[in-house]
């Protein structure tokens, strides 16, 4: 063959080779950590995995338990994981301290933080300032422990006056029960349904006093990914975004069978209360009236710089990070994808 047919065909086949679709690229490979054990607030994340939306997204993804939505931060800023479910308050702090290397939130699913603590309605603490000389439980890696401090200061609480007790993630509800905590710092998103579990009227027997009704004002969980990846890799941040967006509005509308498939990935939970666990959560804190304004996964600059200053005032941070620091819309779908009603 004639050296000028060579180059011809050569200079086809690296043409063909360049316009190979991104889908032909080996996937990303991403280790994801929950917040916390499987509940119905997870099933948007295996609907995204099982139903090919992650596959879609040209994404490897592996789902792991977690122990603490503060703990989650912890993990992907470690290197361990490459994104997760955790809480923006966390991630806060860890940008104070460490600039650039702090994980950033690319999807806010908690536009309402659900930071409580929890007593029993017959018990000894009937306001905040009740904490005082009591013992609460929290265990050591949750965010509703982590944000505390912030929550005294706030409200003038001594700290020193307060006793702490870790506990194991599972035993929050019974040691209160049991009077072993007079409280307990809890994520009412887990709480609430553990106490309907056990035979308990959250509403009637138990005493919620949530931080956001005593002088905060913070977000929460929402989807988060490494610096690595966001600097390496933002088409599989992208991908990863926009798969939990269109998952979580599938479950959204189809709650039943997203705990079905939910079930399928963890064969022990009790469906009836993980579909009322997701229901609730999505009903006080995700689809917020703020939400209903400016989208699912989305913030106001303003209420995150509010939010920013209440934690970095409150822990004595070295420095308080810019809005952009802690958040990146950059890969949020349009509004009109992101834009759903709750179906109650």
């Amino acid at each position: 063959m004639p050296i000028s047919r060579w180059s011809t065909l050569g200079a086809a086949l690296l043409g063909l080779a360049c316009a190979l679709p991104a889908a032909a690229q080996a996937p990303a490979k991403i280790k994801f950590m929950l917040d916390w054990k499987i509940q119905g607030v997870h099933a948007w994340f295996y609907w995204a995995k099982d139903k090919g939306y992650f596959k879609d997204a040209n994404l490897d993804v592996t789902i792991d338990q977690g122990d603490g939505s503060a703990a989650a931060v912890t993990r992907v800023m470690s290197g361990g994981y490459q994104a997760g479910v955790g809480d923006v308050n966390a991630i806060i702090q860890n940008a104070a301290s460490k600039p650039g290397e702090a994980p950033v939130m690319v999807y806010m699913l908690y536009n309402q933080a659900p930071f409580a603590l929890i007593t029993k309605a017959n018990g000894p603490i009937k306001t905040l300032k009740d904490v005082e000389g009591k013992t609460l439980g929290s265990p050591a890696g949750a965010a509703a422990l982590k944000v505390f401090s912030a929550l005294a200061k706030r409200n003038g609480i001594d700290e020193s006056k307060v006793k702490w007790t870790n506990m194991a993630p599972n035993l929050q509800e019974q040691m209160l029960l049991r009077g072993q905590v007079d409280a307990s710092a809890v994520f009412a998103a887990t709480s609430y349904m553990n106490l309907v579990a056990q035979q308990v009227d959250p509403d009637k027997d138990i005493r919620w006093i949530f931080y956001n009704d005593n002088g905060l004002d913070l977000y929460s969980n929402g989807l988060l990914v490494s610096s690595k990846l966001l600097a390496e890799r933002p088409g599989a941040v992208e991908g990863l975004v926009r798969a939990v967006n269109r998952a979580l509005k599938d479950c959204i509308a189809a709650a039943d069978a997203c705990i079905d498939n939910l079930a399928r990935n963890e064969p022990l939970i009790d469906k009836s209360i993980e579909k009322r666990r997701m229901l609730y959560v999505l009903k006080h804190s995700v689809l917020t009236p703020e939400v209903a304004e400016i989208g699912l996964g989305d913030i106001r600059d303003e209420r995150m710089a509010r939010a920013i200053d209440q934690i970095a005032d409150s822990y004595g941070l070295p420095r308080k990070p810019a809005s952009e620091e802690v958040f990146n819309r950059r890969f949020l779908p349009p509004k009109a994808d992101r834009t759903v009603k709750l179906p109650l």
